[in-house]
Parts: structure tokens; C-alpha cells; sequence
């Protein structure tokens, strides 16, 4: 039997526990967390801001209790310190200020990201949040109850940047959503797909700020205004929100670390240090679009990291199929979803990349029930012609389409093989020359 201790405890790390303790019931589970609760789901964290649902209790997955009725040894509001890689020991200090000193045999680091704070002044004043975890969502939930919050200002267009100027659109606060790029949701989306979000957004009269960099946030105790290098806001609040950078403190001189400081793990999630495993936000990715190591913060990497770290662990030889970094967003009624790389994004890596656009109708035009379009772009090499990226956009919800790019992307299909693939046909599904079919037979 083996003693392993897994440091972290949300979506890679309850994954991890969860296959350990169900599979090998033979092995000791010990777990560090810093927090007082694990598996916040925070992806649905504007959901509940928004009031979209009812309450946090969803959001949640797993608890202490659940895990320690299953077998393992759960330590909360217990951060690790400090871990000696060599004698293959770990010191955390418990609430109350005393340290434990543990021993493993294996390790499994979950330490997760943390919210980029950017160096501004003004940063420190009242009303400027972070949102990150269930406590961080709980404070804005409450602050905007009040009717001294009228003005919102969130800093950084991505996923949870846009979610959440929409959550707080729906609560009748006027919003000002800005980013130093020209675009939403860049990094998963060319610009004909950003164009489309940055439409829905202003029809429902949230204000885009695009191409502005802050620089000062200004108030007395709490904030006031969002200066821009052009322009200044009135904000009762601010959200930052310009992305995340991996907990890695814990590893500093002994593990090999990514670009970005995640830890660089192989295909096993194994680090540099033998009997040391990194999972989720942490830890580095195989990019299939890429054929290498890259960083991709998703919940569903998480969890595949933690599963496959775990077997390891426990003297499994599970490997890692990669992943595409598949994502989605619902604004409104606008319905978006990507998998792979965009256009731009591949060109910037240097790829001799190629696209081809279709749009059309879900179903024959003779159907009476509701029928949206559906905005396809397939990215591919144009050397090799594998599908490297796609992106889809509709009001309609097509998301299941994506998977399918996803895994054309993880097996190397061509552009060529796609434009034959069996894909059925019923009216009341979709058309016989279909939008997938058409984009990859109009592909040069």
C-alpha cells in the first residue's frame, strides 16, 4: 500500500481522490487544501451572480464528508508550505498556526491559478474584486444587492470577463466591459466570430471598451472610476479579470516549469521528480494542434489530468490523448463554440494555415419549426491539410458539432476525409448537404 497526498482539491484534485479511493481501495489518500470548501464549479459562477439559477448549491460536487466517508484523509484551511522533494516530505500549517509534517510516497500537485492582479494604482480600493472562488462570487453577489452599485466596469474580455458583464446587465447595472485587445474572447475566436459577440453585447447595451489599456483606478475608500490610457469610466465596482496565472510557488528550483510557470508534465502528468505528478491549472498540457506541451486552463483538462494522474500513481500506464482546448459560451441567445486554434492564433504559431467559412440553415428550409443559421469556420494546414481548428456560432444549440472537430483534430484528420464522412440526414436534425459537409468540400 501506498501513502499518496494530493495538494489541492478542486476539479483536478477531486478527480484524482475520487479515482484513487474508488479504484484502489488499498491506497492512503491525504489531502492538503487551503480552502474551506473544494469543487466550486466556477465556470458557473456568473450563472449565480446573474441570478440564471437559484443558488451556489449546484455548483458544488463533491464535500469533505463524501470523501472522507469514501476512505481519504481530508485536511481543509490547511495550505502546504513547503514540500522537500528529496526526503519525500510535505509541511502544512493548520488554521490555528501549527504545522503538520507528512511523508508520502506519491505526490499529486492540484494547486490550481490564481487571478492576475495587475500593478495599478488604485487596485487596493474597496469594490475592486477578484472572481475566482465560491467566497469571491459570494462577496459580489452581495455588494450588488445594494443600490450604491450602479456602475460596473470588469477589466479583460474573456470567457469570464463577457459571462459576467452579462450577469451583471441583468441586474439593470450600467456596464462597461474593457480590454487592451480590439475583441472578445480573442484567444479562442477569429475575428468574424469576436464580431459577432461584440454585437450582442452592445444590442444589450453593455459598453465595449476595446483597444484600452488601464492604468489607474481612482475613488476615495472605494472605487469611483477606471482610467484608461484614452478614456475614463464611473465605476462603483470593478471586476478584474485579464486571466490566470498557474500556483506553481511550491515547486520553484526543483520543477520544470512551462513558459507561463506551470509545471511541464509528460503525457503521464509526471514532473521531472520521480514520484511526483501535476494536474490541472498547474500543470501543462499536449496540444494536439500544436503536437506540444502548451497551457490550457479548463475544467475538462482538469479532470483528465486528474483521472490519468491518479491510475499512474497507482501503477497504471495511462497516457494522455492529448486535448483541443474545446470550449463554449452562451451570451444572451448567442451560442459559441471552438476547439483547436483560430486562424490568427495558428499563423502566430507560425502554421501555413488555411480556413474554410460555410453558413446556412440547421434544417431544409421547409421546416416550420424554429430554424437558425449556423456560422461554421474550419482551420486547417495547409501544407499537410489536417484539420488544426474550428469555430461554429449560432442561436441554435449545435454544440455537439464540436466534438466531432475535437476529436478530427486528436487524430489527424484531413480536410478531404471530413468532406466524405458519413454524416446522416433527417429534416428534422439537418440537411443533406449539411453545413459541415459543404464547408469541407468548398475548402481549396
Amino acid at each position: 500500500m501506498s501513502k499518496i497526498i494530493v495538494v489541492g482539491a478542486n476539479h483536478a484534485g477531486t478527480a484524482a481522490i475520487k479515482t484513487i479511493i474508488t479504484n484502489y481501495p488499498g491506497q492512503q489518500v491525504v489531502v492538503y487544501d487551503s480552502n474551506s470548501n473544494i469543487s466550486f464549479l466556477g465556470c458557473g459562477m456568473a450563472l449565480w451572480i446573474g441570478d440564471q439559477i437559484d443558488g451556489p448549491e449546484g455548483l458544488f460536487y463533491a464535500d469533505k464528508p463524501t470523501l472522507e466517508s469514501m476512505g481519504a484523509t481530508i485536511f481543509m484551511e490547511t495550505p502546504v508550505e513547503k514540500i522537500d522533494f528529496d526526503e519525500k516530505k510535505i509541511y502544512a500549517r493548520r488554521k490555528d498556526g501549527t504545522i503538520i509534517e507528512d511523508d508520502y510516497d506519491k505526490l499529486i500537485l492540484a494547486t490550481g491559478s490564481w487571478p492576475i492582479e495587475p500593478n495599478i494604482p488604485g487596485k487596493e480600493l474597496k469594490n475592486v474584486q477578484l472572481v475566482k472562488l465560491y467566497q469571491h462570487a459570494a462577496e459580489v453577489i452581495e455588494k450588488i444587492k445594494t443600490p450604491d452599485i450602479k456602475s460596473v466596469a470588469v477589466v479583460g474580455a474573456g470567457y469570464i470577463g463577457v459571462e459576467l458583464a452579462e450577469a451583471f446587465d441583468r441586474h439593470g447595472k450600467n456596464t462597461t466591459l474593457i480590454d487592451i485587445v480590439d475583441a472578445p474572447l480573442s484567444v479562442y475566436y477569429d475575428k468574424e466570430f469576436t464580431d459577432l459577440m461584440s454585437k450582442n453585447l452592445q444590442d444589450h447595451h453593455i459598453h465595449l471598451a476595446f483597444g484600452e489599456k488601464v492604468v489607474e483606478l481612482r475613488g476615495k475608500e472605494r472605487v469611483e472610476e477606471v482610467v484608461t490610457d484614452k478614456n475614463t469610466y464611473k465605476a462603483d465596482m470593478v471586476v478584474l479579470c485579464i486571466g490566470f496565472k498557474p500556483n506553481t510557488s511550491l515547486g520553484e528550483g526543483k520543477l520544470e516549469k512551462f513558459r507561463n510557470g506551470a509545471y511541464l508534465v509528460n503525457k503521464h502528468q509526471e514532473t521531472n521528480i520521480k514520484d511526483v505528478y501535476a494536474i490541472g491549472d498547474c500543470a501543462t498540457v499536449y496540444d494536439n494542434a500544436l503536437d506540444g506541451p502548451s497551457y490550457i486552463a479548463l475544467a475538462t483538462n482538469a479532470v483528465r489530468s486528474g483521472i490519468i494522474a491518479a491510475h499512474n500513481a497507482c501503477g497504471g500506464d495511462l497516457e494522455s490523448a492529448g486535448v483541443q482546448g474545446s470550449n463554449g459560451i452562451c451570451i444572451y441567445d448567442l451560442k459559441m463554440v471552438s476547439t483547436g486554434l483560430s486562424y490568427a492564433k495558428a499563423r502566430q504559431f507560425g502554421i501555413n494555415a488555411a480556413f474554410t467559412d460555410y453558413e446556412d440553415f440547421q434544417k431544409p428550409e421547409f421546416i416550420k419549426t424554429e430554424n437558425p443559421k449556423v456560422k461554421l469556420r474550419i482551420v486547417y494546414n495547409a501544407d499537410t491539410r489536417v484539420i488544426i481548428g474550428a469555430q461554429m456560432a449560432s442561436t441554435y444549440d449545435m454544440s455537439m458539432g464540436i466534438h466531432m472537430f475535437s476529436l478530427a483534430i486528436q487524430e489527424k484528420v484531413t480536410i478531404d476525409k471530413l468532406a466524405l464522412a458519413d454524416i446522416f440526414f433527417l429534416p428534422h436534425f439537418n440537411k443533406p448537404y449539411n453545413y459541415i459537409t459543404m464547408a469541407a468540400l468548398s475548402a481549396k
